[in-house]
């Protein structure tokens, strides 16, 4: 595992270090400053920012990093002002500790942050698949639509043409429903 620990204070981080003894195999990089370039230098499994409160520019440059570079991040803070875990949470933070960094309380924590941060991983997958998958069947409903106005077809018999067409050329049925949304458009003067 490769954990990478971004704490100004290198007494806190040491903490954070005794907390992950047992691991193995284990490489643990110590920084005092969120930097991305050290983020996607290390490639780290595991994010752990510790500092005494969490300010903004920190959640900032995280809500960049970890939107393009997904990676579970876990924040221990010593205080937290209202709306900060929110903005955290936002951010990207799997995990937000206010007041608990103990050496026995880490590596339980950074178990239930990576899982949590898989597991939100899995759903944003899921619900992209679903909209995809909604839009796909929209199209090909218009293009069964398009089939029956132009060719007289029933439902059964313009779906049945736009899955050979499918078959025939080795492409998914939304990929030639839109294809044959976009030459109709064109054929009407929809195009540019």
């Amino acid at each position: 595992m490769r954990v990478l620990v971004i704490d100004p204070d290198p007494a806190r981080a040491a903490l954070v270090a005794e907390g992950l003894l047992g691991i193995d195999p284990l490489e643990v990089r110590q920084a005092a400053l969120f930097d991305e370039r050290e983020v996607a230098a290390f490639a780290p499994d595991v994010v752990v920012i510790a500092a005494d409160s969490p300010d903004r520019d920190t959640l900032e440059s995280l809500r960049e990093v970890t939107h393009g570079n997904a990676r579970p991040v876990v924040m221990f803070v010593d205080r937290s002002e209202p709306g900060l875990a929110e903005q955290a949470v936002r951010a990207g933070v799997a995990a937000y500790i206010v007041d608990g960094l103990a050496p026995g309380r880490v590596r339980p924590i950074l178990d239930v942050a990576m899982s949590r941060f898989a597991l939100t991983q899995q759903l944003r997958g899921d619900l992209a698949k679903a909209k995809a998958d909604l839009e796909s069947r929209k199209i090909v409903e218009r293009a069964k639509g398009l089939l029956m106005k132009e060719r007289g077809l029933d439902e059964d018999g313009a779906y049945r043409l736009l899955r050979k067409l499918a078959m025939d050329k080795g492409r998914p049925i939304g990929a030639v429903a839109a294809d044959l949304m976009a030459f109709a458009g064109i054929l009407k003067g929809d195009a540019s």
